[in-house]
């Protein structure tokens, strides 16, 4: 999808503004399309899937690759659904690093 997926997930260490739509527009464009922010605040993407144990396994792929990340987004799941919400919880919003570990998501999951 993007170079996005193969940049380094550089934490944030806090103390920085969240991004603003300016700046994180261009970011989210480089995404599958499923992605949107909410409130200027956080990604959110949905992957419909046939069973839950279909859910399940993706949820459990998402996982991994997050704390390989050491970022960790918000995942729900349930029967035929994985949605993610991501953030940077230290600037409560936007940064970066959401922005990467959302394109390595994407490599996951297509």
């Amino acid at each position: 999808m993007s170079d996005l997926a193969h940049t380094a997930c550089e934490p944030c260490r806090g103390g920085m503004p969240p991004m603003s739509s300016e700046q994180f527009t261009p970011l989210l464009d480089q995404l599958h399309a499923d992605w949107s922010v909410v409130d200027d605040h956080h990604l959110v993407r949905s992957w419909p899937l046939p069973d839950f144990a279909s859910a399940l396994a993706l949820g459990n792929q998402i996982g991994a690759l997050a704390e390989a990340a050491s970022h960790h987004p918000d995942l729900h799941l349930s029967w035929g659904e994985v949605r993610v919400e991501l953030w940077t919880h230290k600037i409560n919003g936007l940064h970066l690093a959401d922005f990467v570990l959302a394109a390595q998501i994407d490599e996951l999951a297509i």
